[in-house]
């Protein structure tokens, strides 16, 4: 027998879109791409990876396209998607505890009865103690997207990287669904990236993590296994750092 590979960093966060959650559905939460993610995360877990989540809430409501598309006050709309992020986190928290996971909620919007407020030291604790955190509702602020809460709260839980989950394989040098020509990126600099006008992830968020040396991993959530793929040091996506 191959022994099993170990893992190449001690503590991540995980970034997910809402529509991660979707499946084929384009709308809401299908319970197979729950679990399947679910169960992804276990696997992680079992290797001893202290493993924190920052899930998005476009499956339901998104705040700029509430504003574009439905006149709604940018900051209302804002805090419509927070309160989305909110519902996905439930969703995957019941998933992950279905398959013996033990989990934490930690909301950055205040609501005792559905999450644990968002309190760093708490959280860390329960990394240590081998519990998901995962973390909703945003930074609790309007005009702030998931992607540079998944930032914040990496800098904040002092996470090894982050692992931005996406529906393609990597970053390319144009969109892949449009131009034939892109081309895939296996690794990029902060800057670079900045100066290239690139969308795989909010510039702010990339800013953040360029001044606190956290690299980025974009890659491919669709192909199973690939989050243990990413934990255990396999080259697949396109590194930011």
């Amino acid at each position: 027998m191959f022994p099993k590979k170990k893992p190449v960093f001690k503590r991540v966060l995980l970034k997910l879109t809402g529509e991660s959650l979707q499946g084929e559905k384009g709308y809401g939460i299908d319970s197979k791409s729950v679990t399947s993610i679910a169960k992804q995360l276990k696997e992680i877990n079992e290797l001893g990876v202290d493993v924190a989540v920052v899930i998005g809430g476009g499956n339901i409501f998104r705040g700029i396209s509430g504003k574009e598309n439905h006149n709604i006050d940018r900051c209302t709309a804002d805090y419509m998607g927070m309160l989305a992020t909110v519902i996905n986190g439930l969703a995957l928290q019941d998933s992950l505890e279905k398959l013996g996971v033990t989990t934490r909620v930690q909301t950055a919007i205040q609501m005792q009865k559905l999450a644990e407020p968002y309190i760093r030291r708490r959280a860390i604790r329960h990394l240590e103690k081998g519990r998901v955190v995962i973390f909703v509702a945003g930074i609790g602020s309007p005009y702030f997207t998931t992607d540079t809460t998944a930032a914040l709260r990496a800098i904040e839980i002092d996470a090894d990287v982050i692992l931005k989950a996406t529906k393609v394989d990597g970053i390319y040098t144009r969109d892949p669904h449009r131009c034939k020509k892109a081309k895939k990126l296996q690794s990029i600099t902060y800057m670079d990236f900045l100066n290239k006008g690139l969308e795989a992830i909010d510039a702010t968020a990339v800013s953040l993590c360029m001044k606190n040396n956290i690299p980025i991993i974009v890659f491919n959530l669709l192909r199973k296994g690939n989050i243990k793929r990413v934990i255990t040091g396999e080259k697949i996506g396109t590194i930011i750092k």
